[in-house]
């Protein structure tokens, strides 16, 4: 009796946690829309945003430490931004150049470096 405990704990849990995910789509399906991850362009910058992005990008971005586009530069965001979103974000997950893997910040999301990029770059002004 006691071997079975754990493996129908493990399967209530599976199926609770499945449930939630059937329920998410299920509203999305109803209202029509489709689900869109947020892009360079409508990501949008907020309080808790800008608190990793100070604790992290900031250290590089203000001064153009190793050669970080610094925050406002519009003509090297543009130059970068011509790579595409895809190819940005892909640089700030695995690092590049003298950017660690995620820019410092072990918290933040894609969606958290998409508001970040955009709010360095002066997309969302």
């Amino acid at each position: 009796m006691k071997t079975y405990f754990p493996n129908l704990f493990f399967l209530a849990l599976v199926a609770t946690l499945l449930s939630g995910c059937s329920n998410l789509a299920s509203q999305n399906a109803g209202s029509g829309e489709q689900f869109r991850p947020p892009t360079l362009s409508t990501a949008t910058v907020d309080e808790e945003v800008m608190r990793k992005w100070s604790r992290s990008c900031a250290l590089c971005h203000i001064t153009g430490e190793a050669g970080a586009p610094v925050v406002g530069d519009t003509a090297e965001w543009q130059r970068r931004l011509q790579q595409g979103e895809e190819a940005i974000i892909s640089n700030v997950v695995t690092g590049f150049n003298s950017m660690p893997p995620l820019g410092y910040c072990m918290a933040c999301e894609i969606s958290d470096f998409r508001a970040m990029i955009a709010y360095m770059a002066g997309l969302n002004q």
